[in-house]
Formats: C-alpha cells, structure tokens, sequence
C-alpha cells in the first residue's frame, strides 16, 4: 500500500472519530504527497457514510439492550431527541 492510499485512509479513519486536528494533519500530508481533492472528498464521504450507519446501528442496539425504545422514553418526533429521566435530551431517535 502506498502513502497516498494509507493517508486516505487516515482521512477516513480520523473523520469516523470525529478527530478534526487529525483530520486536519492528514489531508494536508495527502495533499503534500500529490493526492486529488476528489478523492480526498470521497473518502471524507464514505466515512461519513460507516459513520452514520454505526451512529444507526449502536442507537439501535442500546434501545434493544436497554428493553425500551426511544419512543417509550417520551420521544420527540420534530427534534428527534429524547429526554433522559434527568430530563437532559442526550440521545436522537430514528
């Protein structure tokens, strides 16, 4: 694998984590070593892309571990958020 491939990935990787300096060092690395902002883009993409899927899968998964949904927990279907018992809205719906 080479270095352009390897920070593409990197760009991905820092975006899915939500590590903006990261993301910051590794674009600019990309496009020191020459790599189109078209792919940077699409790289940014796609993570954003495993990023929401995992976002969807894990809300979907504590619901279930938790033996309620978010509709049961006083959902609010024009914020998409919920109120803890605490009354904090920490979680979105759907």
């Amino acid at each position: 694998m080479d270095n352009k491939m390897k920070e593409l990935i990197a760009i991905g990787a820092s975006v899915s984590t939500h590590c903006q300096p990261c993301v910051t060092y590794h674009v600019e690395k990309a496009l020191g070593l020459g790599v189109e902002i078209e792919l940077i883009l699409e790289a940014v993409s796609v993570a954003q892309m495993v990023e929401k899927g995992a976002g969807s899968a894990m809300r979907e998964f504590t619901q279930e571990l938790l033996g309620k949904r978010a509709a049961d927990l006083g959902c609010c279907p024009e914020t998409g958020r919920f109120e803890t018992p605490a009354g904090d809205a920490r979680c979105h719906c759907g």
